[in-house]
């Protein structure tokens, strides 16, 4: 007996502890917390997203506590759950007694009792005891009061009420919130870890073909609740949608076939979508029939119990055509090469240990080319992209980014524009590169002579030549002196030509620095204008070096040579700094786009909700108890008839501003109604 009274003592703390307010505050307060975190750190991420953000020690310790999928997490749902549990049986305690508050009158209130109210007050009636109670209870009823008489040996007490019904508004905030906590869980990922947990469903790697994904992965048509993704590309079609679990996937089955007729887009000037739509044909599984929707933001498609929403666009399969060229010595012209957008293509056939990924394309690319300050737009040669002052809207054309990956699986991103840029009056095409998601974009300009892109890949294949070294350095010196010069000069100034081009093929620019701190001042310490002297001499070497590369491709290419004049100065010089730059450009080529077909792709979800009613309707049901609560106040009112007195007290449910007022009337009315002049304020509380 005493283990079982025991069990039942523990129970009952355990109940009072649930159902106690504490513990529910408490609860709020972490779910608070919780969504707060949701909101911050951006949900269900890929994993390196994560790690470039976090860092390799936090990135795996927010990943157990859950933090990159919250709503989803086993200790959110908990919260959840014990949220409904405590909120229902705080229900059942208080249902009782707030019905039978409700509906009681208090007409068995003391005299005692009433005397200490804090508002009450005490005055003589004049009229006849037989009508004083028709009077009072006349008065109660024109004010809005339901009332009950209670007979007492001494008198008659009149015990009256309104605004009983705000208390309502307890059951229904309180219904409203385990409605909706009970509409989160339906909705979220309860069902799907179900499934996972006992249905034997296991996720799969996203990056393989549909047809290989095993029946494990897949999840039926009937399935309570989820939401996924679908993309699909103009004219493809698809009859599943993807969910995230964890690092895997599950393809969750559709009662219908999706296809995209036509995806539109329509921009800002600004570059950014204004408005994006796609046709969609919807094809039931069961019937066979279909239909046409289009579908946009705002503006979703409900069908079977699904709804089907605008999320997104991207590219859905783009053919891209390039040239690619060599940046390492070669004698071959530039290669053409047929990719899609998406693809993995591997170049060991051209002769370089790479795969080629492309993993976009955008057909219009809008951007500020405003420079930023005295600095040159798009951050320099080589330099970062940094953030533009004002603004000068252009659009630069097609852009695409690709990823060449070498033998090891190291890759580089690189992002290329089609179209030649204008740049202070001068053409360049532009490639940025980075090694991580991390960094920003270095950016390398290639000067254009002209309306050609082939010069300056020309002159590279003779400038990073060494068997073409001596020839250009002897080209150079032939150029630079006169024949009747000695020949010990003539001998020295080519070694000189020929040794610089050995030394900037190693290093670029920065290789000839070095040797210019190191070996050109070995007798006595370098000053800063001896430094300046030295390297004003190479660069002349190097800008000769380049003129007369020039004009060797020029020859090669069956042209005519040009005459030297200030005007070819500036291509000279952007030639010699891209040279400089491309040598850490990270890639033995060049892919540049000639030709593109687009092709779009939407991106929708997909969702079953069977919960939302729930929360919909506990939403109603916690805006009307919200204003139950505050704006229905409950007003009791006693008046004691006894002898040549009438005392009335009133009490209120919450403390208000207009409390005192509305006893203050009340009193008046009832003193006007007996009779009796209305007491001093003084003399009353």
């Amino acid at each position: 007996m005493q283990a079982a009274a025991a069990r039942v003592s523990a129970l009952e703390r355990i109940s009072e502890l649930l159902g106690s307010m504490r513990f529910a505050v408490s609860l709020l307060t972490v779910l608070s917390i919780a969504s707060v975190i949701g909101a911050v750190v951006r949900q269900n991420e890929p994993a390196n997203a994560y790690l470039n953000q976090f860092g390799q020690f936090w990135e795996p310790v927010f990943a157990q506590m859950g933090l990159y999928t919250v709503y989803g997490s086993s200790w959110f749902l908990a919260i959840l759950a014990f949220l409904v549990l405590s909120t229902t049986l705080c229900i059942i305690r208080q249902s009782v007694p707030i019905l039978r508050e409700m509906r009681g009158f208090r007409e068995h209130a003391r005299e005692a009792s009433l005397r200490l109210f804090a508002r009450h007050a005490s005055f003589v009636p004049t009229l006849p005891p037989g009508a004083r109670r028709d009077a009072v209870t006349a008065y109660l009823a024109g004010a809005g009061f339901r009332f009950r008489i209670d007979e007492r040996e001494d008198g008659v007490l009149i015990a009256a009420k309104q605004g009983a019904a705000g208390r309502i508004g307890y059951f229904l905030a309180h219904a409203a919130i385990v409605m909706i906590c009970v509409g989160g869980l339906l909705d979220g990922n309860l069902p799907l870890a179900l499934q996972i947990r006992l249905g034997g469903k296991v996720p799969t790697s996203g990056d393989q073909p549909v047809a290989r994904i095993p029946a494990s992965a897949r999840l039926d048509q009937d399935t309570w609740s989820y939401h996924g993704n679908i993309y699909i590309p103009e004219g493809g079609s698809t009859d599943f949608a993807v969910l995230g679990a964890g690092d895997g996937v599950l393809l969750q089955s559709l009662p219908f076939r999706i296809a995209l007729k036509r995806f539109r887009i329509d921009y800002y000037a600004s570059g950014m979508p204004r408005r994006y739509a796609s046709d969609l044909v919807i094809t039931d599984s069961d019937s066979g029939e279909s239909f046409e929707r289009t579908i946009e933001v705002n503006k979703p498609l409900e069908y079977r119990g699904v709804t089907l929403f605008q999320s997104g666009f991207d590219d859905g399969g783009s053919i891209l055509r390039f040239a690619l060229r060599d940046l390492v010595p070669s004698k071959r012209p530039p290669h053409p090469l047929d990719g899609e957008v998406g693809a993995r293509l591997p170049l060991a056939g051209m002769g370089y240990d790479y795969t080629l990924e492309i993993t976009g394309f955008r057909p219009i690319n809008v951007e500020n080319v405003a420079p930023p300050g005295d600095a040159e737009p798009l951050g320099g040669f080589f330099g970062d992209a940094r953030p533009q002052t004002g603004e000068t809207l252009r659009n630069l054309g097609p852009v695409f980014t690709f990823k060449l990956r070498d033998a090891a699986g190291q890759a580089r991103e690189f992002n290329n524009y089609m179209l030649p840029l204008d740049i202070e009056g001068r053409k360049y095409l532009v490639s940025g590169v980075r090694t991580s998601q991390a960094e920003a974009f270095h950016y390398l300009r290639i000067p254009l002579d002209g309306d050609t892109t082939d010069t300056w890949f020309a002159i590279r294949q003779i400038f990073f030549d060494p068997e073409r070294h001596a020839a250009l350095a002897r080209r150079f010196t032939d150029r630079a002196l006169d024949a009747t010069d000695e020949s010990a000069l003539r001998d020295r100034l080519r070694e000189t030509a020929e040794n610089t081009l050995a030394l900037f093929a190693r290093g670029g620019l920065e290789a000839i620095s070095d040797f210019i701190e190191k070996t050109a001042f070995t007798e006595h310490a370098a000053t800063e204008e001896d430094r300046q002297r030295a390297g004003a001499a190479f660069i002349q070497i190097l800008q000769g070096l380049v003129w007369d590369a020039w004009m060797s491709a020029r020859e090669a290419a069956g042209q005519t040579a040009l005459e030297t004049s200030e005007g070819h100065a500036p291509f000279i010089r952007d030639t010699l700094l891209a040279l400089a730059d491309s040598l850490r450009y990270g890639a033995p080529l060049y892919l540049q786009l000639t030709d593109y077909k687009h092709r779009q792709a939407t991106i929708l979800q997909a969702t079953r909700a069977p919960g939302k009613p729930l929360v919909y309707t506990g939403s109603l049901l916690l805006a009307l108890g919200v204003f139950a609560m505050l704006y229905i106040r409950e007003r009791r009112l006693f008046v004691l008839l006894k002898g040549d007195e009438a005392l009335t007290a009133m009490s209120s449910n919450r403390k208000t501003i207009d409390a005192d007022e509305t006893f203050a009337r009340h009193r008046a009315g009832l003193a006007a109604a007996l009779g009796a002049a209305s007491p001093d304020p003084e003399e009353s509380t």
